[in-house]
């Protein structure tokens, strides 16, 4: 798919966005801005716009199918599970998003939610606004230093998260599928094999990791019953990660305490109401999916976001694409050396198309002086000999060569 020309491009930034973004965006596209816009009218509005750049609100796969002019949506930040990425995959569309941008605010927040947990902020703020003095009962607390965190997801975020732990005398263990024995020796912290002996070892324990089919529920019942009584447990990622139900059971049973950015079922705009059985638990604090709202991270964001789509509109690709295939049908490449004439490339093409063969990828780069090109395919199957016989006997063909992928 190419891009649109720039001088018509329609964009809708369906969610509050940093307004020195979106006058650079107004040089690249015909900006509309929507920042109050519901997940639900986005459907009825999207049919004009080529790009779609969204924070929390919702992309449906009928916001997806209803837009018959989208190329491009843009998630002004991490994570994608608010986009059907599978439907904007059938479409043709590319999905984009600003990965590593937020570390270090998500990061913060969650050495908040250790700080609050262990010294009993918040109720000592409500205890003090009904005038009361209760110093014998907040000076209990178990303190971080010597304690050990445990970090599950060793991501950009999950770094600095044990950066900043390690300034307050943490001791780190960390669990992720990418993570080595190396890896930890590098990053100074304690290798974990599995999921239930970095929970029995920690003395908090903090999720780091993207919403994917592995992920979903994967913090469960036998984690809980392998954490420690009164372990401190933080969760600034997703809220499917983790089984709900068996938090639950954590904390009226082990008295785990916990601290939540995330939660099941969230409000799909910046105010509404919300409640769940959870947040009346003692014990148990939580915020409003604010981990990644600083200034700081919204701007490095927004200018994240300026710079994708400037690439998209300039070049046609596109940067952080997270719904490309990694891997192909491709069975075989054919690399063809030839002139830079018109219509030789449409002559291999229909050949290929006769022999009902299909083009997975296709790139055709110039040389210098602009006589000859190299173009490579690559094809769903093995073409036939009489077809490479065929291809080659052009006079404007240089030289053609089948390799197998």
């Amino acid at each position: 798919m190419t891009s649109p020309s720039q001088k018509n491009v329609n964009l809708l930034i369906a969610d509050s966005f940093s307004r020195p973004a979106i006058d650079k965006l107004k040089t690249l596209a015909n900006v509309q801005y929507k920042p109050d816009l519901k997940s639900e009218e986005l459907p009825a509005l999207i049919q004009d716009y080529h790009i779609l750049v969204v924070r929390s609100t919702k992309v449906t796969a009928q916001t997806i199918e209803n837009g018959k002019s989208l190329s491009l949506i843009v998630r002004a930040g991490a994570g994608v599970n608010t986009i059907d990425v599978d439907a904007a995959s059938k479409q043709g569309i590319f999905v984009s998003n600003c990965p590593g941008k937020n570390s270090a605010a998500v990061a913060e927040l969650t050495l908040g939610f250790l700080l609050a947990l262990d010294r009993r902020i918040p109720e000592n703020v409500l205890e003090l606004r009904e005038r009361k003095w209760n110093k014998t009962e907040f000076s209990r607390a178990d303190g971080l230093l010597g304690k050990t965190l445990g970090i599950i997801g060793l991501g950009s975020i999950g770094k600095e998260v044990a950066f900043r732990a390690k300034s307050f005398g943490m001791k780190i263990s960390g669990f992720s599928r990418a993570l080595t024995k190396e890896t930890a020796r590098v990053l100074e912290i304690e290798f974990c094999p599995d999921l239930l002996s970095l929970a029995a070892g920690s003395d908090a324990v903090s999720i780091h990791l993207s919403l994917n089919s592995e992920t979903k529920n994967l913090i469960g019942q036998s984690f809980f019953q392998a954490m420690k009584p009164r372990a401190i447990f933080i969760n600034t990622s997703r809220a499917e990660i983790v089984d709900t139900e068996s938090l639950l059971k954590a904390v009226q049973e082990k008295k785990i305490r916990v601290g939540l950015d995330v939660f099941p079922d969230e409000p799909g705009t910046g105010k509404g109401e919300y409640s769940h059985p959870i947040l009346n638990l003692p014990g148990v604090y939580g915020t409003h999916h604010i981990g990644a709202s600083t200034e700081q991270a919204q701007e490095a964001i927004a200018n994240e976001t300026v710079r994708i789509i400037n690439r998209y509109l300039t070049t046609g690709e596109v940067e952080n694409c997270v719904n490309l295939s990694q891997n192909t049908p491709a069975t075989h490449q054919l690399v063809i050396r030839h002139k830079d004439k018109v219509g030789v490339l449409a002559g291999i093409l229909d050949l290929l198309k006769e022999a009902k063969i299909n083009i997975e990828e296709m790139e055709n780069r110039i040389f210098e002086g602009k006589e000859a090109a190299v173009c490579k395919i690559r094809l769903s199957s093995k073409p036939q000999g009489e077809i490479l016989t065929q291809i080659q006997s052009s006079k404007d063909i240089i030289q053609v060569e089948l390799l197998p992928v």
